[in-house]
């Protein structure tokens, strides 16, 4: 008897014990809370002002007519409908489909083989920060640099092909070679950024697949493309995404080189966008426009997401 009583005080003191302990986690996560919130609410304050009510006010202002001065007038599809009518956005549209099929491939190969080549040389850490450095420099400097590479008199680009007798062309002047120029422009400032998403990719598979190749007799060939490329895919699906998405919202490329010319051959959607909101105050018609590049890229990123189920390799 005296056991039992025993037992069922010491179930009651356990019991009150874990309560106490219950209500002070309470308090102290009200406490952590409300302080966690205090501090997130500058962030969030400014993500809810410069980011969520704009997405929404454009989505509405997309299926209206407003000049920022006269007041809102609602117009349906309108806008969406000439759109398609609109020779130039069509233009300007298949523009931003040329820069990104160009350059996404083109930069991921690129980014790819430097990382091969610095994953197995000395001095990693210094070519590293060297390729890097373009990625954070500013976008003016690099701009101001690369016309005067350019230059159809005096640049390096036509001065080299000069050694070959080659008489380069007119480059950020011509409607043939000025999307090429302004491409290979963007290609070389993003290169670092996804040469290092790649090397940590590389760093993360294990040398035994390739010593067990080497014992098989494979060739460097082989073990790039039969262990390499295969274990990189799911660094290679996030390369891609993101380039996809940057490259459908470029501008400051083409807007500091070309201002979009000669002849709207550089002229993308966004600068498009640009052109009727900022210049023209169309701002219906831009939002239309922001709302057909979001669908773009989402439609790209979806595919891509499909595709990497067949493709993808995960370990």
């Amino acid at each position: 008897m005296e056991r039992s009583l025993t037992e069922a005080g010491g179930r009651e003191a356990s019991f009150r014990a874990g309560d106490a302990r219950a209500k002070s986690l309470r308090r102290l996560f009200r406490k952590d809370g409300a302080w966690a919130a205090l501090l997130l609410l500058p962030n969030l304050l400014g993500f809810l002002a410069f980011t969520l009510i704009p997405v929404f006010a454009s989505f509405f202002l997309s299926f209206a007519s407003w000049d920022m001065l006269t007041p809102i007038e609602w117009t349906g599809i309108t806008n969406y409908i000439e759109l398609w009518k609109d020779e130039t956005f069509i233009k300007v549209f298949w523009n931003t489909i040329y820069f990104a099929g160009a350059s996404v491939p083109l930069g991921i190969a690129c980014s790819l083989f430097l990382a091969v080549a610095l994953d197995r040389i000395e001095l990693k850490k210094f070519y590293r920060a060297a390729y890097f450095l373009p990625v954070v420099s500013s976008m003016v400097a690099i701009a101001v640099v690369w016309q005067f590479i350019y230059n159809p008199e005096y640049g390096l680009f036509n001065y080299v092909l000069s050694w070959f007798g080659i008489r380069g062309p007119q480059w950020l002047t011509s409607t043939v070679w000025a999307m090429p120029a302004v491409i290979l422009t963007s290609v070389w400032k993003n290169l670092g950024f996804n040469m290092l998403i790649f090397l940590a990719g590389l760093q993360g598979i294990s040398d035994d697949y390739y010593e067990a190749a080497s014992l098989d007799g494979a060739r460097w060939y082989q073990k790039f493309l039969y262990i390499t490329v295969p274990l990189l895919s799911p660094t290679t699906f996030f390369v891609t995404v993101m380039s996809f998405i940057a490259s459908f919202q470029v501008f400051d490329t083409i807007f500091l080189m070309t201002q979009g010319g000669p002849a709207r051959s550089t002229s993308v959607i966004v600068h498009y966008l640009y052109e009727h909101g900022f210049k023209y105050f169309n701002m219906g018609y831009a939002s239309a426009m922001a709302y057909v590049l979001f669908f773009m890229m989402f439609l790209i990123t979806v595919i891509q997401f499909w595709r990497q189920r067949k493709w993808g390799v995960y370990y």
